[in-house]
């Protein structure tokens, strides 16, 4: 079975949908050494994304999100013998000669659509054909899988869930020094709150600001705010919203961090505030419950179900109830330390082991190399069976214990 995995991405955007390609590649090259995978890369990358005997690389011109790319894309790809693509970044060629597996993280372009650039609007308002046009969907969550049948119309028999985890990088640090000399590396010089995250409209960064704010005004905790993550599009108002609140001397914004540096950034922080509007998964809360640090999360799309009951959850918009949230969390250790193990056990129930698995299973249907050569579709995720014994009632908690 020869599968194609379009990974020019990684070269543009070092965040989300690139991170995810990665860690998918590294765990699929060795599930099955005997499946062949062509990674598709643009001609100007060259790092080596997997080191393994059944991987070729592949380099293409055709850059992402370009305007030509549905016409260029396939004419290169014409030469390339596969017996799927993978497209990891939502839109697939839409002339091509195999299968094709499409992986939709989120659905924010339809259900925020004045969030966008017209550049964006431009690649993202393909979806509709995307969906028709593939083979077989994934989503990164329930949450997700539910927004593409009920936005797109994609029958339920198209999308399967296949999670995904946080990278094993991301632990609990034995020697507090490494985080502290992190923490001296980004210039902070006492206690914080810590956001990770693209600073975007989505990511509701303004709500953080405002509830910052109350929580100095009244609770006076001695903690700063650290924001890592790279400048997105309408980001303009987070920083003028930092002056008129008079938190320049609080708030401090470190930009884009690498892995390394994020694990220290994780160990060190006192707790992970993320309230954004909407999530396909949220990678961020599970790698901050991975390294052992408390979790406030907003109670929207797919977050309650990757934390589970391993976070304090509050409404986006509610300003009050961040503030109390993370005043718990500062204040009360037992709050503090529940959260705490519960979330290391939480964040051990995802693996990308897992996720290329349950991925290559859906090659296989598509390639014909399972029951699906038996006429079976591929399979969709199964719904879990919730407390009180309903089943798809309410929305999927995420993973279980085995």
């Amino acid at each position: 079975m020869r599968i194609g995995i379009d990974a020019r991405l990684v070269y543009y955007r070092q965040a989300g949908i690139s991170q995810y390609t990665v860690r998918l590649l590294e765990q699929l090259a060795a599930v099955d050494p005997a499946v062949e995978y062509t990674v598709l890369q643009s001609r100007k990358d060259r790092t080596v994304l997997a080191d393994r005997p059944n991987l070729t690389r592949r380099d293409l011109w055709t850059p992402p999100h370009h305007r030509v790319e549905q016409w260029t894309l396939p004419l290169e790809l014409a030469a390339v013998d596969m017996d799927v693509l993978h497209s990891p970044d939502f839109i697939p060629p839409f002339r091509r000669q195999c299968k094709s597996v499409i992986t939709i993280h989120d659905l924010n372009f339809l259900m925020y659509p004045h969030f966008l650039t017209p550049e964006s609007a431009r690649y993202y308002g393909q979806i509709d054909q995307a969906v028709r046009s593939c083979d077989h969907i994934i989503a990164v969550s329930e949450s997700t899988k539910r927004d593409i049948i009920r936005l797109t119309g994609a029958p339920e028999s198209k999308v399967s869930v296949v999670y995904e985890a946080a990278h094993p990088i991301y632990r609990p640090l034995n020697d507090p020094r490494l985080a502290e000399q992190v923490r001296k590396r980004n210039g902070i010089d006492q206690d914080y709150i810590l956001f990770v995250s693209t600073i975007e409209p989505r990511k509701n960064v303004p709500t953080l600001l405002m509830a910052f704010k109350q929580l100095l005004d009244n609770y006076r905790p001695e903690v700063s705010l650290v924001l890592g993550g790279e400048k997105g599009w309408l980001f303009d108002e987070v920083f003028a919203l930092v002056e008129k609140l008079g938190l320049a001397h609080r708030v401090r914004f470190v930009g884009k961090v690498t892995p390394e540096d994020l694990l220290g950034l994780y160990n060190a922080a006192r707790l992970l505030v993320h309230p954004a509007f909407y999530e396909g998964f949220g990678l961020p809360p599970l790698e901050a419950m991975a390294c052992g640090t408390p979790v406030v999360v907003s109670n929207t799309s797919s977050l309650p179900e990757v934390v589970g009951d391993a976070a304090l959850q509050v409404d986006p918009s509610d300003v009050d109830g961040l503030t109390v949230a993370m005043w718990r969390v500062l204040s009360d250790d037992l709050v503090r330390k529940r959260l705490i193990d519960k979330g290391l056990k939480r964040a051990r129930l995802f693996s990308w082991r897992k996720a290329a698995e349950e991925t290559l299973e859906i090659y296989r249907r598509l390639a014909g190399e399972s029951p699906a050569r038996q006429g079976r579709p591929v399979a969709a995720a199964k719904p879990s069976r919730r407390p009180g014994g309903l089943v798809g009632s309410e929305p999927d908690p995420g993973p279980t214990e085995p």
